[in-house]
């Protein structure tokens, strides 16, 4: 991995902890916070999928950028999603986070009209020429129905408030056109959002990682980018395994919602924050939690 963006390392994308009326819990924020900061992560995301982003009320938004960007200072990098349906409301939100101290924001396609390449091309020129600060731009198919073409991308390297690219799309094949392609860009990051390929695009030259699972155990994400900085690949194939093992914990069998609500259980048994959920998504069951904590245990997640 080259040294030419500090947009790289471990991109942890944060739970948004709320209360059991759906405020946003405070303290709990913070705790999770300093959990990250002590494994060491490199970025904290919030606002993205994880962290229910398109749930948070809006009126919540901008007190949970600030909030953050507050409790980090300056030990990490901040990153704020502002994927909106509404363009206006989305350079509002973007510059309103770059003022408020985020590094980056990061933006998805609009995910209610299916759009057509040059159509998404022109979407994101406008966006990238009206927020006043770094943006990274966000493919996650899953959520928004339509995936950033690699031509759409290349029409848009190279402009100056462009810093990076997140691809949660699980195709590896696409993820080794996308690394060849724009992995050497100066100022330019590639960060690898699918789990089973993280280590893959590290090696291939990804600049950093966002993987959800880093909630729980934010040293491992960290220790496997810093393994594979150094070349060192089967310290980063153990700290792949281990990653691979505890996200598949609160994954399988799940829809990416359910993924969500047993993540942020998992979070509650270590003591770190409410198990409560934003509507639409619901939160696991009492019977699911304590399958949760039977599970937790032989994977070390529980003290």
């Amino acid at each position: 991995m080259s040294n030419d963006s500090k947009h790289r390392g471990a991109v942890v994308p944060l739970v948004t902890p709320v209360t059991a009326t759906g405020e946003l819990d405070d303290a709990a924020l913070d705790r999770l916070i300093d959990f990250q900061l002590a494994g060491g992560v490199e970025a904290i995301f919030v606002l993205g999928t994880t962290g229910e982003g398109p749930s948070v009320p809006r009126a919540s938004r901008l007190r949970l950028v600030e909030r953050t960007v507050a409790r980090v200072r300056k030990r990490a990098l901040v990153y704020a999603g502002i994927g909106d349906t509404c363009l206006a409301d989305s350079v509002l939100a973007g510059n309103q986070y770059v003022l408020a101290g985020v590094d980056a924001v990061v933006a998805q396609p609009p995910a209610y009209f299916p759009l057509q390449p040059h159509e998404m091309l022109g979407y994101f020129k406008t966006l990238l020429a009206a927020v006043d600060g770094p943006m990274i731009l966000y493919n996650i198919p899953q959520t928004t129905r339509v995936s950033i073409p690699l031509q759409v991308l290349e029409e848009l390297v190279g402009h100056p408030k462009l810093v990076g690219f997140k691809d949660s799309e699980n195709d590896g094949k696409r993820h080794g056109d996308l690394i060849r392609r724009f992995g050497g860009t100066p100022a330019f990051s590639i960060l690898v959002g699918v789990g089973a390929l993280m280590a893959k695009g590290l090696r291939l030259g990804a600049k950093g990682i966002v993987p959800s699972v880093g909630n729980l155990i934010p040293g491992d994400c960290h220790q496997l980018c810093a393994s594979a900085a150094r070349g060192d690949w089967a310290a980063a194939e153990r700290h792949a395994d281990r990653m691979t093992a505890v996200a598949t914990m609160y994954q399988r069998n799940h829809s990416l919602g359910q993924s969500l609500a047993a993540l942020k259980a998992a979070l509650h048994l270590k003591g770190l924050c409410g198990p409560h959920m934003l509507p639409p998504l619901l939160p696991v069951s009492a019977t699911e939690l304590e399958t949760l904590r039977h599970e937790m245990r032989p994977l070390n997640l529980l003290d």
